[in-house]
């Protein structure tokens, strides 16, 4: 369990990066031979990509560092459960490995929603190990949710008409 908190520590790093941003706070490690071979994190609102996944980008960094698409004896540690199009990602690069922070109850697809990582009508299946640091994870995304939505109320509030 050691290992995987140090890992997932730097899962939240690459978070703190995509917040520094302004962007959700998702933060990815892909680890091969206890060395990090892939890392990502949110960055769709700067890229305006809708594929600009923590996961997506780790697992883009990975394949190019193995020169192959397959990450076989890699394990891809992120800070919230990954949504169906990085589930699919994981399966279809190999992973055989994933560790996740928060749940995600709206587009979770390692157990929450659905689990595609475990799916058994696929050729390749995953290991999947949930809410490893789930404080800190969850913690640093209600913040930034609670944080964004105090912003929101207060522009709200200046642009409401004086006298009204």
């Amino acid at each position: 369990m050691v290992a995987e908190e140090e890992w997932m520590k730097a899962a939240l790093a690459e978070a703190e990066k995509a917040e520094a941003e302004g962007e959700v706070p998702i933060g990815c490690v892909i680890v091969y031979r206890e060395q990090v071979i892939g890392t990502g994190y949110n960055q769709r609102e700067g890229s305006q990509q809708a594929s600009a996944h923590a996961e997506m980008l780790a697992i883009r960094e990975a394949c190019s560092f193995m020169g192959s698409w397959r990450l076989e004896d890699c394990t891809l540690y992120v800070t919230l459960e990954p949504c169906p199009m990085c589930a699919g990602a994981i399966v279809q690069s190999r992973i055989p490995h994933v560790v996740y922070g928060a749940p995600d109850p709206k587009a979770g697809c390692a157990g929450t929603l659905m689990n595609l990582l475990e799916e058994e009508r696929f050729n390749h299946r995953c290991f999947v190990e949930g809410q490893v640091m789930l404080e800190a994870c969850r913690e640093l995304l209600t913040g930034f949710f609670q944080k964004l939505r105090r912003a929101k109320q207060r522009r709200a509030r200046n642009e409401q008409p004086f006298g009204e």
